[in-house]
Parts: C-alpha cells; sequence; structure tokens
C-alpha cells in the first residue's frame, strides 16, 4: 500500500498503531481458534466423508494448499486495496468456508468439505500479513516488540480453540457440523473487528534517501543474506514444524498412546507456537536477534532429541512443548528480518513472495509427513529436520556475518552500496 507519509507528531500515529497492533493480536486470537478447530477435527471428518480413505487427510491440507496458492495475490491486492479491506476480505472467505463445511458434513459431501477448507486456508493466507501489517507501520527498533504483541493473541485461543472443537461438535445433530459452525463465527467476528477496528495508517517514516531508492528486482532482494536468514528462519522453521506436528498425533497412537493423548499433546505444542510472544520480543531486546534466532533452532533441534531418546507420553509433550517454542523463535526473529530486508516501494512483491515460499514449503511438509511416517517411522522422521535446521543455522550465521561487516564500514560505504 503507498499510504502517503506524514509526520507521526501531527496524524497521531502512535495512538493508531497502539490500537491496531491491538486489533491485530484479537483478530490473530479468532484466526487461531478457528484453525485449531480445523486442526483438531479435520483430519477425523475428512475420514468420516472420504470416499476413499487414503484421501483422508486432503482436506486438512488444502487448508496450506489454498493459502500457498493465494498468498502472493493476497499482498499485491492489499496494495491496491488496502490491508484493512483485504483482511476483512480474508475474514469473510473463512465464514463463508466454515458454512460450506457445515453443509458438506450435514450431506456428507467429501468434495464440497474441501471447498469449505480451502476457504479457510484462504483466511490463513490473510491473516498472516497481520504480524507484518503492525511491523510495517513501526521503526526499526520497534518491530519484534509488535510482532511478539500480534502472536499474543494466539495464546489463549491455543487453549481455547481445541476445547471449543471439542464442545461445539455435538452443537448440531449431525457430528462435527456444529464444530465448523464456529469456524464461520469465529471468521464473520473477525471481519467485524478488523472492519470496525482497523485502520490503513502511514508507514513509519524512513529517510528521505530511502524511500526515494528505486525498486530491486524481487530475486535481488531475495539474495541479500539477511533475507536469507528472513527465509531460512520463517519457511524451514514452519516445515520442520509442520513436518513433525502432523505426523505427531498418528506416531502417539502408533505408540499406544490414546487418540485424547493425540489431541492434548497437539494442544500443549500450540501453547509453545504462541505463549513465547509474551516474552519474545523482549528477549530480543535484551540478547540481540542472532541469539533468539539460534535459540529457536537449539529447541526445534531438541524436539528431535527428545523425540528420537523416547516414545512415552511425557516425551511426547516435552518434544512437541520445545517444537512449539523454538518455533516461535524462529517466526518471530525471520519476521523481524523479512520486514527490514526491503525497501518500502518493494514492500508487497517481496512479502507476497517470501510468504509464497514459505507457504509452498510447509505445503509439502503437511502433504509428506504422513508418507515419511508410514514408510520410515517417527525416529526417522524427526532425524530429517537435522539437516534442515543445519542449513537455516548456516544461512542466519551468513547474514550475522554480513551485518557485522556492514555495521563497520562507514556510513557513506554502506550508503552508496545499497
Amino acid at each position: 500500500m503507498n499510504f502517503p507519509r506524514t509526520d507521526p507528531a501531527a496524524s497521531g500515529e502512535p495512538a493508531g498503531n497502539r490500537r491496531n497492533a491491538t486489533v491485530l493480536a484479537l483478530a490473530q486470537g479468532l484466526f487461531t481458534a478457528s484453525i485449531a478447530v480445523d486442526l483438531t477435527l479435520t483430519g477425523l471428518t475428512g475420514y468420516q466423508l472420504a470416499p476413499d480413505k487414503s484421501l483422508a487427510t486432503l482436506p486438512f491440507a488444502l487448508i496450506t494448499v489454498a493459502a500457498a496458492v493465494v498468498t502472493l495475490f493476497a499482498s499485491l491486492l492489499m496494495q491496491r486495496v488496502g490491508r484493512r479491506w483485504g483482511f476483512v476480505i480474508g475474514a469473510l472467505t473463512c465464514g463463508i468456508g466454515g458454512l460450506i463445511s457445515v453443509w458438506a458434513v450435514i450431506h456428507e459431501d467429501f468434495w464440497l468439505f474441501c471447498l469449505g477448507t480451502a476457504g479457510v486456508g484462504v483466511f490463513q493466507a490473510f491473516a498472516q500479513y497481520y504480524r507484518l501489517a503492525a511491523a510495517d507501520a513501526v521503526a526499526e527498533s520497534q518491530k519484534a516488540r509488535v510482532i511478539s504483541l500480534v502472536m499474543t493473541g494466539g495464546v489463549i485461543a491455543a487453549i481455547l480453540g481445541p476445547a471449543l472443537a471439542a464442545w461445539s461438535r455435538d452443537l448440531m445433530p449431525t457430528v462435527f457440523a456444529g464444530s465448523y459452525l464456529m469456524v464461520a463465527l469465529l471468521g464473520f467476528l473477525s471481519a467485524l473487528l478488523l472492519g470496525i477496528g482497523y485502520r490503513d495508517i502511514p508507514l513509519a517514516v524512513v529517510p528521505k534517501h530511502e524511500a526515494e531508492l528505486p525498486q530491486r528486482p524481487v530475486a535481488t532482494v531475495l539474495r541479500q543474506p539477511i533475507s536469507l536468514a528472513a527465509l531460512a528462519n520463517n519457511a524451514i522453521g514452519g516445515v520442520v514444524m509442520m513436518f513433525t506436528m502432523t505426523a505427531a498425533p498418528l506416531a502417539a497412537v502408533a505408540c499406544h498412546h490414546t487418540i485424547d493423548d493425540g489431541a492434548n499433546i497437539i494442544q500443549w505444542h500450540l501453547v509453545g507456537m504462541y505463549a513465547p510472544s509474551f516474552f519474545a520480543g523482549r528477549l530480543i531486546k535484551r540478547f540481540g536477534l542472532p541469539a533468539v534466532l539460534f535459540a529457536g533452532m537449539a529447541l526445534s533441534a531438541l524436539c528431535g532429541i527428545v523425540a528420537v531418546a523416547s516414545t512415552s507420553l511425557p516425551s511426547f509433550y516435552v518434544a512437541l512443548l520445545c517444537l512449539g517454542i523454538g518455533w516461535n523463535f524462529m517466526y518471530v526473529g525471520g519476521t523481524t528480518l523479512l520486514a527490514s530486508s526491503h525497501r518500502p516501494s518493494e514492500r508487497a512483491r517481496v512479502q507476497g513472495t517470501a510468504e509464497l515460499i514459505r507457504y509452498i514449503l510447509t505445503a509439502a511438509a503437511t502433504l509428506g509427513a504422513g508418507p515419511v511416517f508410514e514408510h520410515f517411522g517417527w525416529t526417522n522422521l524427526n532425524l530429517i529436520t537435522f539437516p534442515m535446521l543445519i542449513l537455516a543455522a548456516a544461512l542466519t550465521l551468513l547474514w550475522v556475518r554480513a551485518d557485522r561487516r556492514a555495521k563497520a564500514m562507514p556510513a557513506n560505504v554502506v550508503s552508496s552500496s545499497q
């Protein structure tokens, strides 16, 4: 969005930023709750409706696939119509998708159910820009803090979402129909909240020489060390998380734990994903962004170590909690890097392309987790994540070294090299 730049003091921008960040945090909570319902029940619903049981996970996978297909379009659309209306469109699509799912469950129509879950994926594509919308409106030093603030909205939803799914599944005569009615209501409530509470406001003021810099090709921007580090943490962190999380309930049941145990493990994992947002921004401010990023990778690796060492129920809880916290650190840190990697004129294309890459990879991880677990087992599935984390660490270290070299250069040399 090319908003006119105004004086923050004159426009009341700080107050607007705080209001928007609060609205986006609430919207993040509603989005997380709707996704948690789908995460909890869509596999079971798909199994119930699928004409071929090998297609049972297709409706859930389509959430991520639809998000991958739409995410670049969503960024470009919001550049034209503004983020407020883009966010409203995404939320309304969730509401409509939820209603389609209700109809499909009642009438036992598997393919219509796939269409409904794809609508939730469209919502996910738009909702992933909540954190970037908050970051784009503040100065460099505040980006990590507002990203963390927006992410805190998912904490309560991560706890209540699965409980809401269980409470509402028998709300209507047809089992599970009530849960998808809840998805629809959460989507429509999100649209109402964003339409009334969110406002498109000027971007953070940047120095004149930066504002006048020309656009570069997206490939040029993404080849920068800072962009590679952002992709490494957002995309690889997401792949490791989705790859392990998708297979975890299946592994728990295969290890003679109950289906309810599998659901509780995922609920604990969701808490790990969002609870660190209360303090991730402060950790970055105190210890620095590299330290938090590497801590996220270490915790994600610890998940694999614990999972390989034991298949006891406590081990599943510990592993998935570490995975959630590790993802949060990598995601908040990677988003901070992404928001700092491009010029104002490049924002829509760079952010959209980066999110597209992330979704393609996480969709592949989601689709691949089941077959990999079925053919190679839980231990080997976790071992596969270690080379991914090593790659993320290497690309992050590349950025750290480049950043240190840039800071050591005279200011006029850095300016002329941009």
